[in-house]
């Protein structure tokens, strides 16, 4: 299995470990309403809920950018490098979301985000 398929899995997985620290050590946690929980939190659990989701609204176009990309024989050196380079600023931008840190947080989403357009454009320079 090719580096960005185990990118695509790490990818997968990044929302539950968001979610799990958004929960960790709460003693007030009630799973028959987690969500209502969730929306009442503040500080970092309200910050790790909130990449949570976000994790989630990447996942499908990264995704798709990594099938693409492969579908249409571009050199797997290039989707690799694209893939671990989103999974790191994925990484980076949890920790800095985490820390409070807005503005750098946002510059890791914006390159994250660049390197999914990169697998595109690059999947349509092959054909």
């Amino acid at each position: 299995m090719t580096l960005a398929y185990w990118s695509i899995l790490i990818a997968g997985l990044l929302p539950a470990v968001t979610v799990a620290i958004a929960k960790f050590g709460a003693k007030d946690f009630d799973n028959n309403a987690p969500r209502n929980w969730l929306e009442k939190q503040q500080g970092v659990r309200s910050r790790a809920d909130a990449a949570h989701r976000n994790h989630f609204e990447a996942f499908p176009f990264f995704a798709a950018g990594i099938l693409v990309a492969q579908l249409c024989h571009v050199p797997q050196g290039r989707i690799d490098m694209l893939a671990a380079t989103f999974i790191v600023l994925r990484v980076v931008y949890t920790a800095l979301y985490l820390a409070d840190r807005a503005t750098l947080r946002s510059l890791c989403w914006a390159l994250g985000y660049l390197c999914v357009i990169a697998l595109f454009v690059l999947s349509g320079l092959q054909g």
